[in-house]
Formats: C-alpha cells, sequence, structure tokens
C-alpha cells in the first residue's frame, strides 16, 4: 500500500515526514505536478495521501492546470476515505476541494510562530503526544476557511484558522511541521524578492537564528506528527 505523495514546486518536498515514512518503510510515491507528472489514475493500492506547499493560488488553474487535476483527484481521495494530510497550500487545496473558501490572510506570515491546539476538541489523533501551544513554520499569505462538518483543530494570532479535521482522517494544516533546516535555507534564497518585499517585518538572519533554537523541540514534535500519521494510515 502506497502513500502517494504530491509535490508542487522543487524545493518543496516532504522533508521530515518523508524520512520518517521510508524509515519506517512505508512505500512512497512522490508525484511532481509541477513537472508535469500524472497523478493516479486508480487508487487501488493507495494507502494516503500527502499534498505538499508551493508558492501558487489555488485559484490559479489557467496558469498551472495541473490544480484543477488535483481538485478532482483529492475529490476521489476523500470518496475513498483515505487518510489525507495537506500543508500549506495542500491545506488550502484541500479545503477548497471541500467547498470552503481561500482568501488572503490579513498579514503573512513567514518564519517561526506560535499555534495552539484548541481545547474542546483534544485529544486528536494527529496530535497525540503536543502541548496545547507548540512553535512551527510558517510561509503563506492566503488562508482557508473551515470546511462545512469539519472541525478546527489549531488557530494563532495572525491567522486564527491554522489546522482542520474533516470526515475523520482529512487534515489540512496551514503552518508546515515536515519542513528541514536545508528547506528553509533553500526558501530564504528562492524566495528572496518575497522577503525583500517585507523588509522590517520579515528577517531573514533571524529565521535562521530561531531554526537552531527550535531545531530539538522541532524535530521532537515532527517526529510524533510522522508517526500519529503512520498510524491513521495503518488503521484503514
Amino acid at each position: 500500500m502506497t502513500v502517494i505523495i504530491i509535490k508542487h514546486i522543487d524545493i518543496e518536498g516532504p522533508g521530515t515526514i518523508g524520512e520518517f515514512l521510508y524509515e519506517k518503510g512505508v512505500p512512497c510515491k512522490i508525484i511532481d505536478v509541477s513537472a508535469g507528472e500524472p497523478l493516479p489514475k486508480s487508487l487501488e493500492g493507495v494507502s494516503g495521501a500527502i499534498v505538499l506547499g508551493g508558492p501558487m493560488n489555488v485559484y490559479e488553474e489557467d496558469k498551472y492546470p495541473f490544480l484543477r487535476k488535483e481538485d478532482i483527484f483529492l475529490k476521489e481521495v476523500f470518496q475513498k476515505g483515505l487518510p489525507t494530510l495537506g500543508f500549506c497550500l495542500g491545506a488550502q487545496l484541500i479545503a477548497k476541494a471541500k467547498g470552503a473558501k481561500v482568501t488572503q490572510n490579513p498579514v503573512k506570515e513567514i518564519g517561526w510562530f506560535t499555534v495552539s491546539l484548541d481545547r474542546e476538541v483534544l485529544p486528536d489523533p494527529l496530535f497525540q503526544g503536543f502541548p496545547v501551544t507548540f512553535d512551527v513554520f510558517q510561509w503563506h499569505g492566503d488562508t482557508f476557511e473551515i470546511p462545512d462538518k469539519a472541525t478546527r483543530l489549531a488557530g494563532s494570532t495572525l491567522c486564527p484558522n491554522q489546522a482542520f479535521r474533516a470526515d475523520g482522517n482529512v487534515y489540512g494544516l496551514q503552518f508546515h511541521i515536515e519542513v528541514t533546516d536545508e528547506m528553509i535555507q533553500q526558501w530564504i534564497d528562492a524566495y528572496r524578492e518575497e522577503i525583500d518585499s517585507l523588509k522590517g517585518f520579515v528577517d531573514p538572519e533571524k529565521i535562521v537564528s530561531d531554526s537552531r533554537l527550535k531545531a530539538d523541540n522541532y524535530r521532537k514534535h515532527a517526529r510524533i506528527f510522522a508517526s500519529n500519521f503512520l498510524k491513521l494510515i495503518n488503521a484503514i
């Protein structure tokens, strides 16, 4: 049973969750839709799906035709009841496929920020072992509404909707819990123009120093998170 990992740009890979699944011997197939790689025509033998981030907007389907195909694919994944996880753009695509709106957030979140789990929905299977408040890496300008019949799981001061659960095993996370130190540096280099446009609000040197300070806790949480998602996959 294979986990499908959908990639939208070369530098935004599966990171820590990919490393964990590989370590545990879970077969994964990374599909880079931006490179023209096709999504599966059948979900036979698929045990779950992970949808990664990217710099595009969910509504830029004319510019990025793969987004339209991805929307159809995700709805098929939901229908089959497969565990599904989206980070950042991936979460927004899941929200859109579930009929929720994706809009511009009042401010961009780039760097390390604190998010808080909603106490009334704890414990949640994906966040078992987490403290109520923890630090995550962010890089987004858009946000999603919580889909109908879904449950909000986490929020923050600058972006109220940070995570949701739908259908019991479909999750969207606005934040990143899969990034590695290497990925963070790659993003700083690749998205330098965006950082420069936010001078005074975003400091790349602080991002790097914060990454070092928060590394141990972050890696611990990333591993717990990946283990929890594997349990969801094994439950089907």
